[in-house]
């Protein structure tokens, strides 16, 4: 598996688990604060987290299956994105794990 794999999954976390936290805020300024500007807020941000969650769920599903996960872990990480704050935890644990499965992609040499 190439590292490109991975990076590209932890960046859609990262950004996927940002906009749930900013959706969330959002939501709750909205609704409970009843600040002015929260409805256009919540509106934008909803849109960004749902497109980008797309992506998230692509990437995430490209690695799980590249790195030959059980589907129960596949789900759990593919649900990360929609629980807020679990991105960052759930992206955190996959980095480790995944990263000894990962190869350069430059060829190896063999000693005679």
């Amino acid at each position: 598996m190439k590292k490109s794999v991975l990076t590209r999954y932890r960046v859609l976390a990262y950004v996927t688990g940002v906009l749930l936290v900013l959706l969330t805020l959002g939501v709750i300024a909205k609704y409970l604060l009843e600040l002015d500007g929260a409805d256009s807020f919540t509106q934008v941000v909803g849109i960004a987290h749902g497109w980008l969650y797309v992506l998230y769920l692509i990437f995430a599903f490209d690695l799980g299956s590249k790195a030959k996960w059980p589907v129960r872990k596949q789900l759990w990480v593919l649900l990360a994105g929609t629980i807020p704050t679990a991105a960052f935890f759930v992206e955190r644990q996959i980095s480790r794990e995944v990263e000894d499965k990962i190869t350069d992609g430059s060829p190896v040499i063999a000693k005679a």
